[in-house]
């Protein structure tokens, strides 16, 4: 990405954006292209996922994704997604807000009604006290949504090609197509916090759409001479990125998370 100048903070307060979506849809390039950015305009950015980002998260992720554990109950997935959450929160995510850091984390408590309440069929109501216990009632100040139009299967496939399906790429197409439709829902509900991207379209395009819907968070955003058609081009010439980052697949123990909650070998 070409250097920016740098300028001064938008805001003193943490900013917290989170990043949704169902497999595939992309969502590791948007996060690093974007933390790029933040960082060039002087803003300290830590990049994160879930479930992980702390040593006991990155365990519990290995254990919940791991395709072995194909006996797990629905109730224990959900109990293992929300203590991973919770230590998060609590040992990363709260106290870089606090010193002013852009937090971008890949899935949130969004995830879990997605993946647990439309996909699983868990209670509503028990997931999102859940959440809330495990979150402290923390939430994002915007969540991007992106979303595969070529549908569920063509998501699934882009998630997989590569290093083959986890323990929840597994689950099916129509638990998958339950979870994209919950995430749909959920954007209804909330359209000031979840927007909606369309990410199987070029990078750039995408990356493009995702800075529109931060600018009221970052008002540089909107300088078409900062942000133009040059500042998103490198995306459509980068090489996929070889090493895991914030979606990707347990990590082994050399990779674990750096004490900010960067992935060392990620985003």
């Amino acid at each position: 990405m070409a250097q920016q100048p740098k300028q001064s903070p938008d805001a003193e307060r943490g900013i917290f954006i989170t990043f949704e979506g169902g497999e595939g849809a992309g969502k590791t390039t948007h996060i690093r292209f974007l933390a790029e950015a933040l960082r060039a305009h002087g803003r300290e950015v830590v990049c994160l996922r879930e479930p992980g980002g702390t040593p006991i998260g990155e365990a519990l992720r290995a254990l919940v994704l791991d395709p072995a554990n194909d006996e797990m109950s629905d109730e224990a997935e959900l109990l293992v997604y929300e203590a991973a959450r919770a230590q998060i929160v609590k040992q990363v995510i709260q106290p870089a807000l606090e010193r002013g850091a852009v937090v971008l984390c890949d899935r949130f408590s969004d995830s879990t009604i997605a993946y647990q309440v439309c996909g699983r069929g868990l209670p509503r109501d028990f997931v999102e006290q859940a959440n809330a216990f495990a979150t402290g009632g923390l939430v994002p100040d915007r969540t991007i949504l992106l979303v595969c139009g070529a549908g569920t299967r063509a998501g699934l496939r882009r998630a997989t090609h590569r290093t083959g399906a986890d323990r929840l790429e597994q689950a099916g197409e129509d638990f998958h197509a339950r979870v994209n439709e919950g995430f749909l829902k959920m954007a209804e509900a909330e359209p000031g916090r979840i927007r909606v991207v369309v990410s199987d379209v070029r990078k750039s395009v995408t990356s493009a759409t995702v800075f529109q819907e931060l600018v009221d968070l970052f008002p540089w955003m909107a300088d078409a001479s900062v942000c133009d058609e040059a500042f998103f081009a490198p995306l459509d010439a980068r090489v996929p990125h070889s090493a895991p980052a914030a979606d990707a697949k347990p990590a082994p123990a050399a990779a674990r998370p750096a004490a900010d909650g960067r992935v060392l070998d990620g985003s």
